[in-house]
């Protein structure tokens, strides 16, 4: 680890930053990437591969856009450190929107499995209205919280946030109260 810069030391640095200075940008990266990963990024992102990303886009941001930063009597630490709040922060929003559609995709192929057949069936009405009754059959037997979230977020499709205030509970107690019901779906379909 190096030792800690004073602040004047730190103002050179980002002048050399400002000028191109490599360096500069070498001495940067080394005062700073340990304690922004420890302090910052992997304490609140804690998937090591998505933390490093974060970090070395932290430092790609950083050294983007070193011309407009404004040196004054405080570390350039917390500069630093807003960035990487920021990459975590956006982070966590392309996971939860990659869940949701991931949930989507997976609701539609299930409740497809359990209630589809070809367009060509003729019998089409027929086994719609008998894979209802199957599903239906199927929820009476489940826990009746277990019953409320599927048809919730099934049969209704409302969003997580809609279903966990409906229930009054937090959208990761929803969740698990989802995966629950699901499990305990597929072990009760067919009636």
């Amino acid at each position: 680890m190096t030792e800690d810069l004073t602040l004047e030391q730190e103002k050179e640095m980002v002048l050399g930053l400002q000028t191109g200075n490599m360096s500069s940008a070498t001495l940067l990266y080394k005062q700073f990437s340990t304690r922004l990963f420890r302090q910052v990024i992997i304490s609140r992102l804690p998937n090591l591969d998505q933390a490093e990303d974060v970090l070395c886009e932290t430092f790609r941001i950083a050294l983007e856009k070193i011309s407009s930063y404004t040196v004054i009597d405080r570390s350039i630490f917390f500069w630093l450190r807003r960035i990487a709040i920021n990459l975590v922060i956006a982070t966590y929003r392309k996971q939860v929107r990659k869940r949701e559609l991931s949930e989507r995709i997976l609701a539609r192929n299930a409740l497809g499995d359990v209630i589809g057949t070809t367009w060509e069936s003729p019998d089409r009405g027929l086994e719609r209205e008998d894979a209802k009754e199957m599903v239906e059959e199927s929820l009476k037997r489940l826990k009746p919280r277990y019953a409320q979230v599927l048809r919730l977020r099934l049969l209704q499709d409302r969003s997580r946030e809609e279903c966990a205030e409906e229930l009054g509970v937090t959208i990761n107690n929803f969740d698990v109260l989802f995966h629950r019901a699901c499990k305990s779906f597929r072990d009760n379909y067919p009636p």
